[in-house]
């Protein structure tokens, strides 16, 4: 495996070797429209995520942020046409950590660039617990409940996923895993159909986020527990699964992303004023009232090393699995 830590390496050899006319065009950057590529359609957290980060943004910046979803494929169809776009700034990613960490393992020689090599972090933007929801036909209360009656089911009960290899899709097979669970996996192609497949009875549970947490509220999906150590401040009653499960734990994050070779100035300014945008109280305010997360701001290399953990943990459980595109 090519190694995570090579996109920081390229980000600086990039930087060093750029020549001047580009340092000139990055002094006035942005000049026009900035395109942001997001792999899930319209509805779901990702896609709200993307969509209240790029209004602040295009606050800071003085041009609008359009964002373009291209769903499908785990976001590699997202992924493969901002990889193919040029370095200048104008096209970048919004994406979810199931794209570095997990569909190398998942899509393997079906993927068309590599995300590891092909992109530069910008910054880490939002991290989230999932909540485990369920149709309210389900005859369980919490928990405990929950599993009894999956162990129970015959035909196995099914699950939704925001797609192979996603976060939502590993976060149910960890919980199968680790409680020796029988259940069956339905992709779906983002939070928002995962969520009507879920009220209209089509599947009877998921995990979800931002796209899940206002369902709860409406009372049409009945929420059993979150994947943190602490539990949600969306629900703050809503005990953690660990508290039933002790051991149980899933993070999911989001961040934005260049391709290969953008000049290092744009990705300084990019970071700067996407930072100042997670300190903005009403984005904090507004990602917390959507269920989907809290500002996720660090550094560069703490975020290299997130990535470097999360890819090797839930890489190692993908193998164990031998979950894979179909």
């Amino acid at each position: 495996m090519r190694s995570l830590f090579r996109l920081t390496v390229l980000a600086a050899v990039s930087c060093g070797l750029m020549a001047p006319a580009a340092i000139a065009q990055s002094s006035d950057y942005p000049s026009r429209p900035i395109r942001v590529l997001v792999g899930f359609p319209p509805g779901g957290a990702t896609d709200i995520i993307a969509r209240l980060i790029g209004h602040y943004l295009s606050e800071r910046l003085g041009q609008p942020i359009v964002i373009e979803n291209r769903s499908g494929s785990g976001s590699n169809i997202a992924g493969a046409e901002a990889a193919r776009a040029k370095p200048d700034g104008y096209t970048l990613l919004h994406g979810p950590d199931h794209l570095f960490i997990a569909n190398q393992y998942i899509y393997g020689d079906k993927m068309t660039f590599d995300p590891m090599v092909d992109f530069v972090p910008i910054s880490s933007v939002v991290s989230n617990q999932l909540i485990l929801g369920v149709h309210p036909s389900v005859k369980a209360q919490n928990m405990k409940e929950f599993v009894e009656l999956v162990r129970k089911s015959k035909p196995p009960m099914l699950y939704a996923s925001i797609g192979n290899g996603s976060m939502h899709h590993l976060a149910m097979e960890f919980l199968k895993q680790q409680l020796d669970l029988d259940m069956t996996h339905v992709p779906y192609r983002g939070g928002g159909p995962a969520g009507t497949a879920l009220i209209a009875g089509e599947i009877q549970a998921a995990f979800g986020g931002g796209s899940l947490v206002g369902l709860i509220k409406a009372g049409k999906v009945r929420a059993l527990g979150s994947t943190g150590n602490e539990r949600s401040p969306t629900l703050p009653d809503l005990p953690t699964i660990g508290e039933a499960f002790p051991g149980y734990e899933v993070l999911i994050w989001h961040g934005w992303f260049a391709p290969k070779g953008t000049p290092q100035p744009i990705i300084e300014r990019l970071r700067k004023e996407i930072a100042a945008v997670l300190k903005e109280p009403d984005v904090r305010e507004k990602l917390l009232n959507s269920g989907s997360g809290v500002p996720y701001a660090t550094t560069p290399d703490a975020f290299a090393a997130r990535i470097k953990s999360d890819n090797e943990r839930f890489g190692k459980l993908i193998k164990q699995l031998g979950i894979g595109a179909k």
